[in-house]
């Protein structure tokens, strides 16, 4: 038993100290048009938005209920089983959380009410639907992280082909949203703008004794899973928006604000809460702007996330924020890189993207942001 549990640590470890080349080495099991070009994200044409859309053309439609299919794949089966290690010395583990929790557990690791993708659709016109449906948090781990740890382990061993992924071939469709629950997460890439017209951008580098998934990777900031504030209240009600979950994350990873994350007994009122009024004014006059290019899944793990892109007027940002905190629950902003001070971002040219795309350990829904907003910039930046 002790064997079996620092054998499963160890692999686990490796996943989070390799997970860059992990994802790139994953990525070459699917088809190249698949992937947001140079990422190792997968987003198909049927999840891409044909441009940049503002997020308020993104509508959500809710589908929870007791009539929601139950995903076939939940992590319970033989397949992921098999990867999981012994907690007495004829039983082992019956999901991968609980190996987690018990033997590697990082600082923040709690199960909470999440959005479950039940739909995407894009218009001609550009607008989107997104359905959703309720789950939990650890329905995510429970199939993504042990994608992520099957991949790894036979890594190791010079082995991770189709052949060897038992695990992954239950999901054979990374797209097919009856197969698991794909519970997505929210990624933002936050751009300054200048009345010059330069940019700079915010990136944060995530702590893996903190953060159970993503760690020892940069990230765009803000970024965090689509949850409820609130535990108690209609799971459809005013946290089910995709530009208000960007706000609580913004206050969280910026402000150093403890996390609205679901524990509580009343939703958060946002028409209220003076960070939420202040980047509204500021959204009705375009000084901030929000946009939405689909969804993707990491080819690791295949954990979704929507990747989307705040562009901010300096001066806003410099109102609402100020300097931003360096530390907060889930790692630290990058303030200095290359040996320049970059508290107020990273210049935006095409050779600092090219290097965190490329040659940094980046989390891959954050390289896509990175990517998809550099070949947009026109668009985005223009007014």
């Amino acid at each position: 038993m002790t064997f079996s549990q620092s054998a499963w640590r160890n692999v686990r470890r490796y996943l989070n100290t390799h997970r860059s080349e992990l994802s790139r080495a994953a990525g070459a099991l699917y088809p190249i048009e698949f992937h947001v070009p140079g990422t190792a994200l997968l987003m198909p044409p049927e999840w891409s938005a044909p441009a940049p859309v503002e997020i308020e053309r993104v509508r959500l439609r809710w589908t929870g209920g007791a009539e929601m299919q139950a995903p076939l794949v939940d992590g319970s089966e033989l397949e992921a089983r098999q990867i999981l290690p012994l907690y007495s010395p004829s039983r082992s583990f019956e999901r991968y959380t609980q190996a987690i929790r018990y033997i590697d557990s990082p600082s923040l690791f709690e199960n909470r009410p999440s959005y479950r993708l039940t739909g995407v659709e894009w218009g001609p016109d550009g607008d989107g639907e997104l359905s959703f449906g309720l789950a939990t948090y650890f329905d995510k781990l429970d199939v993504s992280e042990a994608l992520g740890h099957e991949f790894a382990a036979r890594s190791t061993e010079g082995l991770a082909n189709w052949a060897r992924l038992p695990l992954r071939r239950l999901v054979s469709d990374p797209f097919d949203l009856d197969l698991r629950a794909v519970v997505p997460a929210i990624t933002t890439l936050l751009v300054r703008v200048r009345s010059s017209g330069e940019a700079t951008f915010l990136l944060h580098w995530r702590d893996p004794d903190k953060v159970a998934t993503a760690g020892g990777l940069y990230d765009a900031i803000p970024a965090g899973e689509f949850q409820p504030s609130a535990i108690a209240g209609d799971p459809a009600g005013s946290d089910f928006d995709l530009w208000r979950n960007i706000v609580r994350e913004l206050n969280e990873e910026l402000l150093g604000a403890p996390e609205y994350d679901g524990s509580g007994s009343r939703p958060l009122d946002y028409e209220r809460w003076p960070l939420y009024r202040a980047l509204e004014r500021a959204r009705r006059t375009r000084r901030v702007r929000v946009y939405c290019f689909g969804v993707g899944c990491d080819a690791l793990t295949l954990a979704a996330t929507i990747p989307t892109a705040l562009v901010i007027e300096d001066e806003v940002f410099e109102e609402v924020f100020g300097e931003v905190v360096k530390t907060n629950a889930e790692g630290v902003t990058v303030t200095e890189w290359n040996g320049r001070d970059t508290s107020a971002g990273i210049p935006f040219t095409e050779q600092n993207v090219l290097q965190f795309i490329g040659n940094e350990p980046m989390a891959p829904p954050g390289a896509a942001c990175l990517a998809l907003v550099w070949k947009h910039r026109d668009l985005l930046f223009g007014s």
